[in-house]
């Protein structure tokens, strides 16, 4: 999507998820530049949940949910420090890290929110033009408009 098309007008406030993927670091990169062009608020989410907990290697004891909120924070915070220290500027920027599924999630903190923006994750050819789960459900059941933002392909 071009920086002009689809402009929305008095955007205050911007939801992205991330979930430390390149699509969510470009649909990051890509809410970071709007929210500066509409001096707008801009809020990271990124959601845990349980079932993934298990590809999370904590050999001592399992993951308490103190720890998961940090790990996602910290995650969330190099994502955004890499796409401040490229882009330049400033936004008022909060990130959130919660338990949940992803879409539920997105779609709760998109309440009252002017956009919500989410990386797609497309694997070229046939594939590449179907949405995943998460932005699908987002594009279906958000309440406000939803960019969804393809990564780039390296050149």
């Amino acid at each position: 999507m071009d920086d002009q098309e689809g402009d929305v007008d008095n955007v205050a406030r911007i939801v992205v998820g991330v979930d430390g993927s390149d699509a969510s670091s470009a649909a990051l990169g890509w809410a970071r530049r709007e929210a500066a062009r509409h001096e707008a608020v801009l809020e990271v989410v990124s959601a845990w949940s349980y079932p993934f907990l298990a590809m999370i290697p904590q050999p001592d004891k399992p993951p308490t949910p103190d720890s998961l909120i940090e790990q996602t924070t910290a995650m969330a915070r190099r994502m955004l420090d890499k796409v401040e220290a490229e882009q330049g500027g400033t936004v008022e920027t909060h990130i959130r890290a919660e338990q949940g599924a992803p879409a539920q999630v997105l779609l709760r903190l998109a309440e009252g929110a002017d956009l919500l923006v989410v990386g797609a994750r497309g694997l070229g050819g046939f594939s590449g033009l179907l949405l995943g789960s998460v932005s699908h459900q987002c594009v279906q059941h958000a309440p406000c408009p939803v960019v969804v933002v393809r990564q780039r392909p390296a050149s």
